[in-house]
C-alpha cells in the first residue's frame, strides 16, 4: 500500500501459525518520506494496513523493531496505535544454495 502522493508505503505479508490462532499479517516495513514524517502519513498507513487485516480477515498484525534504545521513538508510535510489546528476539538464519 502506498501512502497519499507516495509520500510512504506499508508492506504486509500473510503468515499462519498455532500461536496466533490462524492467519496473522505481519508489516514487514512501513516507510515514510522524510518530508512527510510527524505528518500524520504513518499513522494512516497503520490504519490502512488495519483495514486491509480487516477485510483479509486475520485475527492480528506483528511487526518487529530492534530492541535498541534508538528505536524507542518507534515502539511508542506503534503502541500509540495499538500494538504492544510482546517479547522474543528476532532471529536469522541464512539459506545456502
Amino acid at each position: 500500500m502506498r501512502g497519499p502522493r507516495s509520500s510512504g508505503f506499508v508492506a504486509l505479508c500473510e503468515s499462519h501459525a498455532l500461536y496466533a490462532e490462524g492467519t496473522f499479517g505481519i508489516i514487514q516495513e512501513l516507510y515514510v518520506r522524510g518530508a512527510f514524517r510527524l505528518a500524520g502519513t504513518g499513522g494512516a498507513l497503520v490504519e490502512a494496513a488495519k483495514q486491509d487485516a480487516v477485510q483479509k480477515g486475520w485475527r492480528r498484525l506483528e511487526l518487529c523493531t530492534p530492541p535498541v534504545p534508538e528505536f524507542e521513538p518507534v515502539v511508542s508510535f506503534y503502541a500509540g496505535r495499538g500494538f504492544s510489546v510482546t517479547g522474543g528476539r528476532k532471529m536469522k538464519c541464512a539459506i545456502r544454495r
